[in-house]
């Protein structure tokens, strides 16, 4: 192999190394006040190239609770995750196809129907990628609710 062809196919190796996916945890983080839940979702890479993750959802209070779940995966292009508070130490994590809902006094957090939700929710924001790529918490002031198409 002579330097001119290996010169040659270095752009497109690069190229190549720079579209693959991490498999390292990428978490986005928020506070909600009131009433004091600290909420993460993490994201992992599942494909060195197509956009599947899975997700993870922890919530903790102030008084030593924590919950997790496993959220539905992104199986292309489905990670967002908007974040509704309801209530007194209720807060629900909406996708695309799942909704899951942290119970404070019970300290869980379940896989519930869509038409179990809530009606009087408030939008906090939204776990996605931002206009740089970058998994992360939109809050609601920096940009609006936004609906899930119908499936």
């Amino acid at each position: 192999m002579t330097f001119r062809q290996l010169a040659g196919g270095l752009p497109g190796s690069v190229l190549l190394i720079a579209a693959c996916n991490s498999d390292i945890p990428v978490s986005a983080v928020t506070d909600v006040i009131p009433p004091g839940l600290h909420v993460t979702v993490t994201r992992v890479a599942t494909h060195p190239f197509l956009a599947r993750f899975n997700l993870k959802l922890t919530v903790s209070t102030l008084h030593d609770c924590s919950a997790t779940s496993e959220l539905f995966p992104d199986t292309g292009g489905v990670s967002r995750r908007n974040l509704y508070i309801a209530g007194p130490g209720q807060l629900y994590v909406v996708g695309q196809f799942d909704v899951r809902r942290f119970d404070a006094e019970k300290c869980e957090v379940d896989l519930i129907e869509f038409r179990s939700l809530q009606s009087n929710m408030t939008f906090v924001g939204s776990f996605d990628v931002d206009s740089s790529g970058h998994w992360t918490f939109l809050p609601a002031s920096a940009r609006a609710e936004r609906a899930f198409e119908t499936p």
